[in-house]
């Protein structure tokens, strides 16, 4: 009894947590994105179908269902998982770590109406990466550990100043800075988050921006410039403000097509058949700035081969290119919680990779045929993923090529 008085007397004194990073309140104005839609409808509507707008674990099945698995397995409350992962996910929460005295209230069932309760379930937070997360950051820490994202790389304007990409903005209803990785430097914006991701036992299972600093290729300069697309005309805000009118700028859209969008996949990779004696040679070549697969560390790339004796098919066999890890005593598992992965399986950013099968006997072509898929089988068994959406095959391209005998 004595125990369990101390317990609840530590619990009563500190539930929650000490902050790691820069909090700053956003005022109630701009939490939500509708706020902004009065004078910025299209660029809000863009977002609405974004993934970006759906980074909030109640609107991403993989997501939630990786919280509650990683939560399981590291015997650590839900609540604490959505704060770690809130570091990209929901970047403006208004906690930023959980204590050991948490975790014991939360155990114990004492956690409801705590400031971590409260904060991963503030509707603040609902929008996932909304307008107040890329458009109020004041200054990326590049130079910090590679380990610290999100959250942890920035520091925030003060609630009411929104960051763009042009020097003469201005607004009656919030103050407008300019800050060159809005527009020079992009990429500095973007890798604050699509970066280093590392497992709980501090594996890298994805580093997009080493990849894309490893290519380079000359005309990709920006991770802008394919997924939000080539600049336009079009007015960035309607409200009259230049001489009684919007003023006409150059803009992007503000989808952010991902892996998620099929038509995004069409040639993003290129194929070259070849016939050496007994085997055929399949090489696939990424012209991308980017490892592909990339992102979340369970995606995949299919290569499907086909033989044929003219139009009778005579064998067909699936290649997967995807990564698989495992956690304690060899057991498959997420990419979050693995002590080991096996060979990286993904083409090199602007690389290449180079597959050989053996011909079938009687065979007078093959067609290959890629098709990227969002979550492999392994994973989606793992978390009892439900939507068709995981294992969708987008497809990529495919060529055929006839055989000797």
């Amino acid at each position: 009894m004595r125990f369990f008085s101390i317990v609840l007397l530590i619990v009563s004194i500190n539930l929650s947590l000490f902050a790691t990073a820069e909090v700053v309140k956003v005022d109630e104005r701009f939490q939500d994105s509708q706020s902004c839609k009065a004078c910025h409808l299209r660029i809000v509507s863009e977002w609405e179908n974004s993934w970006h707008s759906k980074s909030h674990f109640e609107k991403d099945e993989y997501f939630r269902e990786s919280l509650k698995y990683y939560s399981r397995k590291t015997r650590k409350s839900v609540n604490a998982v959505k704060v770690e992962c809130a570091t990209c996910h929901n970047p403006r929460i208004s906690v930023t770590s959980t204590d050991e005295d948490y975790e014991i209230a939360a155990v114990m069932g004492l956690d409801k109406g705590s400031e971590v309760d409260n904060a991963v379930n503030d509707t603040a937070i609902s929008e996932g990466i909304n307008c107040v997360v890329c458009h109020n950051i004041d200054k990326i820490h590049d130079s910090y550990d590679a380990s610290k994202r999100g959250i942890n790389r920035v520091k925030w304007t003060e609630s009411g100043t929104m960051t763009g990409p042009y020097k003469d903005a201005k607004s009656p209803y919030h103050k407008v800075v300019h800050h060159a990785f809005m527009d020079k430097n992009p990429n500095k914006l973007c890798f604050v988050c699509h970066a280093n991701d590392r497992s709980a036992k501090g594996i890298i299972f994805t580093d997009m921006e080493s990849e894309y600093n490893r290519g380079k290729k000359k005309g990709i300069k920006n991770c802008v410039e394919c997924h939000m697309g080539a600049k336009r005309k079009d007015v960035a805000s309607t409200y009259k403000m230049y001489n009684g009118k919007a003023k006409i700028r150059k803009v992007r859209d503000h989808g952010f097509k991902g892996a998620h969008i099929s038509s995004m996949w069409k040639d993003a990779l290129k194929l070259k058949l070849s016939q050496k004696g007994s085997n055929v040679v399949v090489k696939i070549i990424n012209p991308q700035p980017h490892n592909i697969p990339s992102g979340f560390g369970s995606r995949e790339i299919e290569v499907n081969v086909v033989y044929k004796k003219r139009d009778k098919i005579l064998k067909e066999q699936t290649l997967s290119l995807t990564n698989h890890y495992v956690r304690k005593r060899n057991k498959p598992t997420i990419p979050h919680l693995a002590i080991k992965k096996a060979k990286d399986m993904s083409i090199p950013a602007e690389g290449k990779k180079v597959l050989r099968v053996p011909v079938f006997e009687g065979a007078t072509s093959v067609t290959v045929t890629l098709n990227y898929i969002l979550v492999n089988e392994e994973v989606r068994s793992i978390l009892k993923l439900k939507s068709d959406n995981w294992a969708k095959k987008n497809y990529i391209t495919k060529e055929s090529l006839g055989l000797k005998f």
